[in-house]
């Protein structure tokens, strides 16, 4: 089986097993976004040859395939260095899957991208990339884009990771947070843009979520709200979540948007 044919079979399977998980065929078939989550590892020098390319030829390239809005990020706290981000929303998984065939016959793609899509092996655009395949929540199956983002105001966001310890905990702690946890956010002040389940990648299983504020000092003031929140206490105080521990290791980085980002 060539590798790209493998990967669609493998994608296939796991989003097959976690629909069945999280209640049957209905929820595959109720809008649901996918997205597609990548952090290219750069040097000082590729950073900065990888502007162009993300702004002129991928991002035009994944909007024609109707992959919107696309974010590019950088990293300001967490593991710094040029590492940016690209989020991928998609209602396709078959286009998520496939996105680097599409873009190989893309030939505005193509002429656009050649400088970084055919760098010479002595002198590569990037040194690797990483990829997840994330599954929108049920309760949450599409993107919220934030008002400040529309308006291309400062804003930041926070991309978070919850490891669970075992697939139990991790299907309980998806429940928690579909229960009432994003409204808690909302009503703190936080603008929710994404929570997925992450299907394919590293460090599963894992759930990923993404908060957006106006700047850090926000940020701060929503983290002390929502820990003081009643809502949040009662919630978190269930004995079906308080059991044992649900997540086993968390991970937050602070964002930037790319000027030329559409998040």
């Amino acid at each position: 089986m060539e590798r790209r044919a493998f990967l669609r079979s493998s994608l296939g399977s796991a989003v097959g097993a976690s629909v069945l998980a999280a209640g049957g065929a209905k929820a595959a078939d109720a809008g649901t976004e996918y997205y597609q989550l990548r952090r290219y590892q750069l040097s000082s020098a590729q950073a900065r040859g990888s502007v162009d390319y993300f702004s002129s030829a991928l991002i035009p390239a994944l909007n024609r395939m109707k992959i919107a809005p696309v974010g590019v990020f950088n990293v300001t706290i967490g593991i710094t260095g040029p590492n940016p981000y690209i989020l991928m929303p998609c209602a396709s998984l078959d286009t998520l899957a496939k996105v680097d065939e599409l873009l190989l016959a893309d030939a505005d793609y193509q002429k656009t991208a050649k400088p970084f899509f055919a760098a010479a092996a002595a002198q590569p655009a990037f040194m690797r990339i990483d990829t997840s395949l994330l599954r929108a929540f049920a309760k949450y199956p599409k993107l919220t884009l934030p008002a400040a983002a529309v308006a291309k105001k400062t804003r930041i966001y926070e991309i978070r990771t919850y490891e669970s310890p075992n697939e139990q905990d991790h299907q309980l702690k998806l429940e928690q947070m579909q229960a009432g946890e994003a409204e808690i956010f909302q009503s703190v002040g936080a603008w929710t843009v994404f929570f997925a389940d992450t299907l394919v990648g590293t460090r599963l299983p894992k759930l990923t979520y993404m908060l957006g504020y106006d700047d850090l000092a926000a940020r701060d003031r929503v983290w002390t709200a929502f820990a003081a929140a009643p809502a949040w206490k009662t919630l978190n105080s269930l004995p079906r979540y308080t059991a044992e521990g649900l997540v086993s290791n968390i991970t937050n980085e602070i964002l930037t948007p790319a000027p030329y980002s559409q998040i």
